[in-house]
């Protein structure tokens, strides 16, 4: 016979102690419960700051995986091995406590580590972390060692299981801090897959044995027992296998591992499923810890797909995020909360009547937040507008908020020691009836604010993205016949680019997508299809054809890059595309006015570390770019040029791309040689790419957009530089960057005209995105001192020819290569740079003065390529 949930599983509610007081055990759940709910708050708190932070996306999986998780596990395992087991608690918990405080010391400065960049810290932090689970794992095996056969022990057997993978991956988490660039995907891979699946997973398969039965108030189903000790040891060679095969790249060793440790899972999920059927989960606790495990599933199955798919360990790192969203937030948080929910109110203790209500707190609009949480998390992971991801994420958000206030307001209430209500008598009502009494209402709660946030999103969109107004139709007879054309979108171009239609046939395009970029087909007689992705298709209805019709692809650049056609009826001509707007009128040596701020032109000093993490987000942006003209640009971080990157040789840097635009965008750094594929990719908005490379050589570098056409969007604003230092540079006084381009003006407030990029006729040329923005906010400098000018040219187009007026360059450096240095006799007067070129020149200014510097290109020097270094 199965014992009685309530009185015999872990989980169940502690009898009170006399008078109704809360118990130690009560008092020690109390405090130690605030370890993971304050992590999980840190995690709300970036999620709406993220775009301010730096490596956010690091930090707040460390927060949920090394801060929340880490703590819930060490705390929730001791309990439920000391119940298992049947050993009492002990009476003090000083050995508990310092492994707690070494762990989350540890946690500490691991995030304080990777935020700032201080890899030995984070080693060191790591090194708390280890020795905390390791004394954990220490005192698991001591208490089973020293226990009687119990029928439940296989639960602990899976709890040192998880702490020995966790020993496995911090080290590889460690060494991630300082490892060069060839082997960091191979280990972010091992470090990644031991940790979740091991430390996290198999510690909740070994807790749903008998936490599971105890949610659902229900008795164990027959066998749990059996099939949780016969799916032990596989999931553990999977693991093995999984972590060997992705250390070694054996690509089908380490899938062979995953689908492994995913069968043991299903073999130890089975009586779950089992319990399920004959007691359907009727609470929050319930429904998300079901609802985890089928993200579980759903995660490894996407997880085995990706690891055979990819070509080599970059290409696995890099789509593992497809994986790590649905395992983290799907199932890791759901989890963790779902656990909570329910073991907090019994945990805190004092009678029937304070857990009843605590529980109900708890589990209060219980369907609406599962409901809303997975809803939105499906759509979030979907290929969808980046508004339709930042609406669902926010609901993401507000539900983990929904619980994190009841749990504060449960903890507060069990701290303050209210006899009175400690000695309530328990609501005779059933515990179902008093959590979630109609539940169908929270789902429909739930469903429509999944799907306000995605109207929202689409609304969002629709506003940033507008479309060509159709053209008037033209009249012809009907004659009944439907021609059928397949249209192939590749190359940037649409195959074929002419389609011959009967006049007043009714004309039906099969649109396929070949291209590894998404497009759409836009008509002038107003018929659209939607936008497709690569490998998709779709169709359009052109309806009757009585005149020469003009389509193309309204992304961005595009149809000025040549993806366009005509349908045009048979023995018509062809007619010309209608003109656009005209572009702004601009003055070269209009002044900007007081209010005016130019771009800070100071050089960056070197970060300390040697590995630089940062996110960059691409964002489309109206900035205006001389006096009175504005445009929207495409630009890294808001700003133009991006924002400057420096380092050292050998320094290696992780940068992290956030499409938050509207169409594909990538990135290609010069200063890294690395295979282009993968990092050099496009991805679609609401998509995120990690490029790693490692400076092995000094130079200033170009960073710029990698997606076709390419001369539209650097030449649109989406460019940058990287220092890297030679090595033994000697300190100047001061140090400005200089990023020389161009600007090709479109209609005032859109994005540059391409036609005019191809054809060369720039309307300005800059320096750091604005028109002489340094002839009216000169450059400071004084008499004598030593000054060094970063210069790169972005163009595209343009040569740049950098001169000081009154001025000589002692020093110059040109594309990784002295060419002259102050003991030389010789001396420059100009910098010349090809575009993508990079340099710098040093100099001292004779005496007080207004120093003009140009490109010596005059014509570009008329067109804005100027300033003033104020010498005081």
């Amino acid at each position: 016979m199965n014992p009685g949930p309530a009185r015999a599983l872990p989980g169940g509610s502690a009898p009170p102690a006399a008078g109704g007081t809360p118990t130690g055990r009560a008092g020690w759940h109390r405090r130690v419960a605030a370890l993971p709910l304050g992590y999980l708050a840190g995690l709300v708190v970036l999620g709406l700051a993220h775009p301010f932070l730096p490596a956010w996306r690091w930090t707040a999986i460390h927060l949920l995986l090394l801060g929340a998780v880490s703590n819930a596990v060490l705390v929730w395992s001791a309990h439920f091995a000391a119940a298992v087991l049947r050993a009492p608690a002990p009476a003090r918990r000083g050995a508990e406590a310092a492994r707690l405080g070494i762990l989350n010391a540890g946690v500490l400065a691991v995030l304080a580590g990777g935020t700032v960049d201080r890899p030995w810290l984070g080693v060191g932090g790591a090194a708390l972390v280890f020795a905390a689970v390791a004394a954990h794992l220490a005192a698991l095996a001591r208490r089973l060692r020293r226990a009687l056969p119990a029928r439940f022990a296989v639960t602990v057997h899976y709890y040192l299981a998880a702490a020995v993978a966790l020993l496995a991956g911090v080290p590889v988490g460690a060494w991630m801090l300082v490892v060069d660039d060839a082997l960091r995907p191979r280990l972010l891979l091992f470090h990644a897959h031991v940790n979740v699946l091991g430390w996290v997973t198999l510690t909740v398969l070994g807790t749903l044995l008998t936490l599971w039965p105890t949610v659902l108030r229900a008795r164990m189903a027959d066998g749990a027992v059996r099939a949780a000790t016969v799916a032990l040891p596989p999931a553990v060679a999977g693991l093995v296998l999984l972590g060997a095969g992705v250390l070694a790249w054996w690509r089908f060793v380490a899938a062979s591992g995953l689908v492994l440790f995913a069968i043991a899972a299903l073999l130890a999920l089975r009586p779950a499923l089992a319990v399920a059927r004959r007691r359907p989960p009727d609470t929050f606790a319930g429904w998300s810890l079901a609802a985890a495990s089928g993200w579980l599933l759903v995660a490894l199955a996407v997880d085995a797909v990706t690891l055979l798919s990819a070509g080599g360990p970059d290409a696995a790192a890099h789509r593992f995020d497809a994986v790590l969203l649905p395992l983290l937030v799907g199932f890791v948080a759901q989890v963790l909360v779902g656990s909570l929910s329910h073991l907090l109110p019994m945990a805190l203790g004092g009678g029937p009547g304070p857990v009843r209500r605590r529980t109900a707190l708890l589990q209060r609009h219980g369907a609406q937040r599962v409901v809303t949480a997975n809803a939105a998390l499906a759509v979030f992971v979907l290929p969808g507008p980046p508004f339709v991801r930042i609406t669902t994420s926010l609901l993401i958000l507000a539900a983990l908020v929904q619980f994190l206030v009841p749990a504060a307001r449960v903890l507060l209430s069990a701290r303050s020691r209210d006899r009175a209500a400690h000695a309530e008598v328990a609501d005779p009502r059933p515990l179902r009836e008093a959590v979630d009494a109609r539940p169908f209402g929270g789902v429909a709660a739930g469903l429509a604010l999944v799907l306000v946030a995605v109207v929202a999103g689409v609304a969002a969109l629709r506003l940033s993205d507008g479309t060509p107004a159709p053209a008037a139709a033209t009249g012809v007879v009907p004659t009944g016949h439907t021609t059928t054309v397949a249209v192939v979108a590749d190359g940037m171009r649409f195959h074929p680019d002419r389609i011959d239609v009967p006049p007043g046939d009714r004309l039906v395009i099969e649109l396929t997508n070949r291209d590894h970029r998404r497009h759409d087909l836009v008509l002038d007689s107003g018929t659209k299809t939607a936008r497709v992705a690569t490998g998709g298709s779709a169709r359009l209805d052109a309806g009757v054809i009585g005149a020469v019709v003009q389509g193309w692809c309204s992304l961005p650049g595009h149809r000025q890059a040549g993806m366009s056609l005509r349908i045009v009826p048979t023995g018509s001509v062809s007619a010309e595309p209608p003109a656009g707007a005209a572009a702004p009128h601009l003055d070269a040596m209009a002044d900007p006015g007081p209010a005016f701020a130019a771009r800070d032109a100071a050089a960056p000093a070197v970060p300390p570390g040697r590995l630089h993490r940062r996110e960059l987000h691409v964002r489309e942006v109206q900035r205006e770019v001389a006096p009175g003209v504005r445009q929207r640009l495409w630009t890294f971080d808001g700003i133009v040029p991006g924002p400057v990157l420096r380092g050292r040789v050998g320094d290696t840097f992780e940068i992290t791309l956030v499409n938050d635009g509207t169409v594909d965008h990538g990135i290609d750094f010069h200063a890294g040689a690395v295979a282009p594929d993968e990092v050099m990719r496009p991805i679609d908005p609401g998509q995120r790419l990690t490029y790693r490379f490692t400076a092995t050589r000094a130079g200033v570098w170009m960073y710029h957009c990698s997606t076709m056409p390419m001369l539209h969007h650097i030449g649109n604003g989406m460019y940058g530089a990287v220092i890297i230092d030679p090595p033994d540079l000697p300190p100047v006084d001061r140090e400005y960057v200089l990023v020389q381009s161009e600007l090709y003006l479109g209609p005032d407030g859109e994005p540059g005209d391409l036609v005019k990029m191809q054809a060369e006729r720039p309307d300005a040329v800059v320096f750091n995105g604005y028109v002489a923005q340094y002839a009216h906010r000169p450059l400071p400098a004084r008499p004598g001192e030593r000054v060094r000018v970063w210069l790169l040219d972005a163009g595209p187009n343009r040569d740049s020819s950098f001169h000081v007026v009154g001025a000589q360059f002692d020093t110059v450096y040109r594309e990784g290569r002295w060419e002259s240095r102050p003991a030389d006799p010789g001396g420059a007067e100009a910098l010349q740079l090809g575009p993508a070129a990079g340099g710098f020149v040093e100099l001292t200014f004779p005496a007080a003065g207004h120093y003009p510097f140009v490109s010596h290109v005059m014509v570009d020097a008329e067109r804005g390529a100027r300033g003033l270094f104020e010498v005081r």
